[in-house]
């Protein structure tokens, strides 16, 4: 047979998986720069990705105590639905459940707020607090398999608060209309530990966070004064200088986040991602009972639920954290938060205060207790609703409105309406 009549063998197939070969496509992107580069770089965009953050609650605390609006929207909160509701718009707005825990308990040791109306704000600022993660999943909406698997991390602490308001509220508000106090079981109870509880004042724990990134937040502060003082100078006049600011900084603070989220995830792949992934799997997130107390003790120190929680959503986006260890994780982060309305209770050592801030406690450990074991629901849900949002960057920010501004204010108003007809 001559040469040329030899059939050429079969080209060798590439038995590689679609998965297999976009790993190596991404080993190849970062081939031109050691891990370490890539871990110096992701610890920069971390450290911008927390200052931006504390950026934006700074501006809207900024506004918050530059206003007295929140503070009578919530002091005029008498109806539970109105409590609930405005406290989910009042947190979403702050951006901090701290902040509005702290208000309520302020204004509950005044006694400007009823306390069974306490407890209804309180589990609202549970739900609002949840918002900035949503917005952070918003960072990753280019890549979908990503932001699929970051939003799905995000709304699944909507979905668990959600869900544990809807068993615990109408119990609290039946059981309450039926007692001659007028307080449901979850406040008796938290006044009877309340009465056991010493009021002496505590000081506030020291914030490595925030002490960390106040240069990046002063420096932002110091930029919003500067241009609407330069907005004042050239006649542009507002009715509220110091609110203005805040939305500025805010607004600027919300850039920063997207652009240091963009580039951290750029920086988490390839050999580095391998590298955090292992040793995230292996001591932060080996098991749930772990994931759960590394969320809380996580908050406890930063002393922000916000902060805790956003940072595993990029993580999770980019594959570093299992999807299924998200939920122990923020259920932890739930609890830790509760240690803020603490130490504003003991700031203002009143009972009724303390009561209130041990029902805040108490409704997260009853949430976990229910929807821990149920944990197949909420996943269910986020899983289910984050493959809709990744067909369309609208059904994640149509998502984002009515789930934290648009539903519960046309709850509010509705209330109020249903409320005058009586």
């Amino acid at each position: 047979m001559s040469e040329k009549d030899t059939p050429t063998p079969p080209a060798p197939k590439d038995d590689k998986a679609p998965r297999a070969r976009a790993e190596d496509d991404t080993h190849h992107a970062h081939r031109g720069h050691p891990a370490w580069a890539h871990g110096i770089a992701a610890g920069l965009c971390l450290y911008f990705f927390l200052s931006a953050i504390n950026v934006i609650g700074s501006g809207l605390k900024h506004v918050g105590k530059n206003t007295d609006a929140l503070e009578r929207f919530l002091s005029g909160a008498d109806n539970p639905f109105v409590a609930l509701l405005g406290s989910v718009i009042v947190t979403s707005l702050v951006q901090s459940s701290s902040f509005t825990t702290s208000l309520i308990i302020t204004l509950t040791a005044a006694g400007v707020m009823d306390v069974e109306a306490a407890v209804f704000a309180v589990m609202g600022a549970n739900i609002g607090t949840s918002v900035t993660n949503t917005i952070v999943a918003l960072g990753q909406v280019k890549i979908k398999r990503q932001f699929r698997r970051a939003f799905t991390a995000a709304i699944v602490h909507d979905i668990f608060n959600w869900l544990t308001v809807a068993v615990l509220f109408p119990i609290e508000w039946i059981s309450g209309a039926s007692h001659e106090s007028g307080k449901g079981w979850l406040m008796r109870c938290s006044e009877w530990a309340a009465s056991f509880i010493s009021s002496s004042e505590y000081e506030k724990p020291f914030n490595p966070v925030k002490w960390v990134t106040s240069p990046v937040v002063k420096v932002f502060e110091w930029f919003g004064d500067l241009v609407t003082g330069a907005m004042d100078w050239v006649g542009i006049d507002f009715s509220n200088e110091a609110v203005a600011d805040g939305i500025f900084v805010a607004v600027l603070g919300l850039g920063l986040l997207f652009v240091a989220l963009a580039y951290l995830v750029k920086n988490l792949k390839g050999a580095l991602l391998d590298r955090i992934e292992g040793m995230f799997r292996s001591y932060f997130f080996r098991n749930d009972f772990v994931a759960y107390i590394v969320g809380g003790v996580t908050t406890v120190l930063v002393q922000s639920s916000s902060v805790t929680t956003s940072l595993i959503v990029p993580l999770a986006g980019a594959g570093a954290v299992k999807i299924r260890r998200v939920l122990p994780y923020t259920l932890g982060a739930n609890l830790g938060t509760t240690i803020t309305g603490v130490l504003a209770a003991t700031a203002n050592p009143e009972p009724a205060a303390i009561a209130v801030a041990i029902a805040h406690i108490t409704f997260n450990l009853l949430g976990t207790a229910i929807w821990y074991p149920l944990r197949f629901i909420p996943f269910s849900l986020a899983h289910g609703y984050a493959r809709i949002a990744a067909r369309s960057k609208w059904n994640a920010i149509g998502y984002l409105l009515l789930a934290f501004f648009v539903l519960p204010l046309l709850g509010v108003i509705f209330t109020e309406i249903i409320l005058g007809l009586l």
